[in-house]
C-alpha cells in the first residue's frame, strides 16, 4: 500500500505543479528579473529597452490556407486589405485546398487587387498548402493566419518589429477567442487567458514554446516544417527555439477568432491538437535532454506534464479508490467523484441548452480537455489522425450539434 499511496501523491502533485506551481514559479522568476533590470537602470541610468527601428519594414507575405470557408472568406479579404502596413511591402496569399463549397467563387467576386489566389485541385491539408505558398513568395517574413481570424490593424507591424533582432526566428501574436451567441465559452475563454499569461511569462524568460497559429510570423529562410506535421504552429516555433533562435510572444499583436460554435467541434479540435502534441513529443525526444538547461525544464513543466496529466489523473483516481480503507483519503476520493460528476453534469446541460452553469464550466473544460488529450494520444499511436481534417463549422446553432457530429465523423473517416 505504501507504493500505491506514493504513486497517488506523486500524480496529484505533478498535476498541481503543472497547472499552478509552474505558472507561479514563472511569475516569481519574471519578477526577480524585472527587479534586477530596474535596479541596474537606476544605477546606470541607461535605457534597458531595445526600441525597434521605425524604418524597419521588411517585405511581408500574409499566408492563408482555406478549405470550405465561404462563410468568412470575404470578411478575411476585407480585414487583410485594411492592415496598417505599406502596400508595396505586403503580399496577401490565399491557398484553396480543393474546397467543395463556394470559397473560390466568393474570392473571385469583386476587385481584390493585390490578393493572390492559388487553387489546388487535390486536397492535401493545411501544411502542404502553406508550404507551397511560401515557395511562391520572396518576402523576408511569412505571417500565417486563418481564414476565420481577424487581425488588428496594427498586428502585422507589431509582429514584424521584433525581427530587427537577427536572433529572433518567430513571433506569435495574442489570440483572443470570443464565443458565438449560442455558445457559452466561459470555460475555454478563461483557460485561453490563463495559457496566454503563461506564454507571456515564458517569452520574458526566453523559453517560449509553440505559438498561436492565428497570428504567427516566421523568417522565410527558417520555415522548414516536417512533412505530415499535425500542429505546425506548435512544432515549427518549438524547433526554432531549440535551434537557438528566439521565439517571442507579443500580446500587442492581436488576432480575434470565434470559438467553435458546438461542443462537438471544440472537442474534435482538441483531439487533433492533442494528437499533434504527442507527434511532436515522440518525434523530438531530444527536447528532454537536460543539457538544454532551463528550456528543457520549461518544456517538461509546461508541455510534458500537461500531456501526461490524463494518465496521471486516472492513476491517481484508481490509487485513491484502492486506499479508501484509510479514512484520511476518503475525502479526496469523494472530491474527485464530485469534480468529475460536475464535469459530466456540465456536459449534459450544455448539450441540451447550449449553456452550462458558470460553476460547472471549469470542471467541464478541464475534464473535456484531458479526455481529448487521451483520445488524441490514441489517435496518434493508431495513426488515425492525419494532416487533413474536417473544417470547423462557422456560426452553427446548438440545435445542429448532433447533425454536425454525424457529418464530422463521416468526413473524418473519409479523410483517414
Amino acid at each position: 500500500m505504501h507504493v500505491v499511496e506514493t504513486t497517488f501523491w506523486f500524480c496529484l502533485a505533478a498535476v498541481a505543479y503543472n497547472y499552478a506551481g509552474y505558472p507561479i514559479l514563472l511569475f516569481c522568476l519574471s519578477t526577480m528579473i524585472q527587479a534586477k533590470a530596474d535596479f541596474l537602470y537606476l544605477i546606470n541610468r541607461r535605457s534597458r529597452r531595445c526600441l525597434p527601428r521605425a524604418t524597419y519594414l521588411p517585405r511581408v507575405a500574409l499566408i492563408i490556407s482555406a478549405y470550405n470557408e465561404a462563410a468568412v472568406i470575404r470578411d478575411k479579404v476585407d480585414n487583410s486589405l485594411q492592415l496598417e502596413y505599406p502596400e508595396g511591402q505586403l503580399e496577401i496569399w490565399f491557398g484553396l485546398d480543393a474546397p467543395s463549397d463556394a470559397t473560390a467563387e466568393v474570392l473571385k467576386q469583386g476587385s481584390i487587387g493585390r490578393i493572390h489566389v492559388v487553387e489546388f485541385a487535390n486536397r492535401r491539408g493545411k501544411l502542404a498548402v502553406l508550404g507551397d505558398l511560401a515557395k511562391r513568395t520572396t518576402a523576408e517574413i511569412l505571417i500565417f493566419t486563418d481564414a476565420n481570424t481577424m487581425l488588428d490593424r496594427s498586428c502585422v507591424r507589431n509582429l514584424v518589429r521584433h525581427f530587427v533582432d537577427s536572433k529572433v526566428g518567430a513571433v506569435s501574436g495574442e489570440e483572443i477567442r470570443t464565443p458565438v451567441s449560442t455558445n457559452d465559452g466561459s470555460g475555454e475563454s478563461i483557460y485561453w487567458r490563463y495559457e496566454s499569461a503563461i506564454k507571456i511569462l515564458e517569452s520574458r524568460l526566453n523559453c517560449s514554446q509553440g505559438a498561436n497559429g492565428a497570428a504567427l510570423a516566421i523568417r522565410r529562410r527558417l520555415f522548414n516544417p516536417k512533412p505530415g506535421s499535425i500542429v505546425e504552429d506548435f512544432q515549427i516555433p518549438l524547433a526554432l527555439r531549440f535551434q537557438g533562435y528566439r521565439v517571442i510572444y507579443d500580446p500587442e499583436a492581436i488576432a480575434t477568432e470565434e470559438l467553435a460554435p458546438t461542443l462537438t467541434a471544440q472537442f474534435a479540435r482538441r483531439v487533433r491538437i492533442g494528437a499533434g502534441n504527442y507527434q511532436t513529443l515522440f518525434g523530438n525526444l531530444g527536447y528532454l535532454n537536460p543539457f538544454n538547461g532551463f528550456l528543457t525544464f520549461a518544456f517538461i513543466s509546461h508541455r510534458l506534464l500537461r500531456w501526461l496529466a490524463p494518465f496521471m489523473l486516472v492513476t491517481a483516481f484508481l490509487c485513491s479508490i484502492a486506499l479508501t480503507a484509510q479514512m484520511r483519503l476518503t475525502l479526496l476520493v469523494a472530491l474527485q467523484f464530485a469534480f468529475y460528476l460536475a464535469g459530466l453534469l456540465g456536459y449534459v446541460l450544455k448539450k441540451k441548452s447550449g449553456r452550462s452553469l458558470p460553476l460547472l464550466s471549469a470542471p467541464l473544460h478541464f475534464c473535456s480537455m484531458n479526455l481529448a488529450l487521451f483520445l488524441g494520444f490514441c489517435a496518434y499511436v493508431s495513426g488515425r489522425q492525419g494532416a487533413i481534417w474536417a473544417s470547423t463549422p462557422r456560426g452553427v446553432s446548438v440545435e445542429d450539434d448532433r447533425l454536425l457530429q454525424i457529418e464530422g465523423t463521416s468526413e473524418a473517416r473519409q479523410a483517414a
